[in-house]
């Protein structure tokens, strides 16, 4: 898929990258100070009504320090929050 989304046990999974520093207006991108991941996780829907949606923003101490490895990293994280979900606890429960 064009946008880096994939299908992972029936739900589209998809990394979110963005730079650790806000870009300012007039200013160009900070990728030196590295970058921030989450992750969307979404049903699919074939019959055009929307589908549920969670985005989980990877919490770690410093920032990844290029965008590969942030994009990784929250794919990692995405397989990680489906594979634990149980039988009645999904990830459409929680916090």
């Amino acid at each position: 898929m064009a946008d880096g989304s994939y299908v992972y046990k029936g739900l589209e999974v998809c990394p979110l990258v963005f730079p650790h520093t806000p870009t300012r207006a007039g200013f160009a991108h900070d990728y030196d100070a590295g970058f921030d991941a989450a992750v969307r996780i979404r049903e699919r829907s074939d019959n055009g009504l929307e589908a549920r949606s969670r985005v989980f923003r990877l919490n770690v101490a410093t920032p990844f320090p290029s965008a590969g490895d942030a994009r990784r990293a929250s794919t990692a994280y995405g397989k990680l929050l489906i594979d634990g979900s149980t039988q009645g606890d999904t990830i459409w429960d929680g916090d």
